[in-house]
């Protein structure tokens, strides 16, 4: 039998213009798909111009200047519009979609079709629900008393997975989807009795109590940033009165 992390498996990833998932933007986007381990990964690339000056601190993150966006990329509405639906046929077509740190990457790319596309992420996948891993989510639950970070360089030096070119997101979702894998065989004996959708409602529960412990943390320390609980899409935020 083959386990669902040796299995098919599809990776999203975004580089944006800052962290702020109610207003940054996205500026560049990547969907990897790989049938099996050790197969070949099929990557569909996106390049954005995101319409606002992107902050010199991005860039120096992903490289991605305004005079290559505004020469290169793309107008956001139907770039955002093709993310959906592309995530939409991985969810249809079965496919486990790997995302590193869920909540920032969906949310923003949600805030982007309300802002473009007078829509959200929820209509694209009315038929076939989200099934995301969230590689951070499931290393800070089978390993969470491990001191350190977890970025994705960390966690892909921890489990020897190859990340090249960090910051690119096609090179960011193919680490991503192997480091997937790689989780999944060191916990096997904790993971090969569920499935990826037992999974994606796990992890909501995981992310959630993570959130509570940091938080508790933050207060302790007198720090005042507030841990949102909800994985692996942020509810919109109320309107202005």
């Amino acid at each position: 039998m083959t386990h669902w992390y040796e299995g098919p498996l599809a990776a999203f990833d975004t580089e944006t213009t800052g962290v702020d998932v109610e207003g940054d933007r996205i500026v560049s986007a990547a969907l990897v798909v790989q049938d099996a381990a050790g197969g070949r990964m099929r990557v569909t690339r996106w390049l954005v111009n995101p319409g606002i000056p992107v902050p010199v601190g991005a860039t120096e993150i992903h490289g991605l200047t305004d005079d290559h966006l505004q020469r290169n990329g793309r107008w956001p509405a139907p770039v955002v519009e093709e993310i959906a639906r592309a995530l939409a046929e991985q969810c249809a077509a079965g496919r486990p979609l790997v995302v590193m740190n869920a909540p920032f990457d969906l949310t923003l790319l949600d805030r982007e079709l309300k802002r473009h596309r007078a829509s959200s992420l929820g209509p694209y996948l009315q038929n076939s629900p989200l099934c995301v891993l969230d590689p951070r989510v499931l290393d800070k639950h089978l390993d969470r008393y491990r001191k350190g970070r977890r970025t994705l360089t960390d966690l892909c030096e921890l489990y020897g997975v190859v990340l090249d070119g960090a910051h690119d997101a096609a090179a960011d979702a193919a680490a991503s989807l192997e480091l997937v894998r790689a989780v999944g065989r060191r916990f096997s004996s904790r993971l090969d009795r569920l499935t990826p959708p037992e999974l994606h409602t796990l992890q909501a529960v995981w992310h959630a109590a993570q959130a509570r412990g940091l938080q508790a943390w933050f207060t302790k320390n007198g720090a005042a940033e507030a841990v949102d609980p909800a994985w692996p899409l942020r509810p919109e935020l109320p309107a202005a009165a």
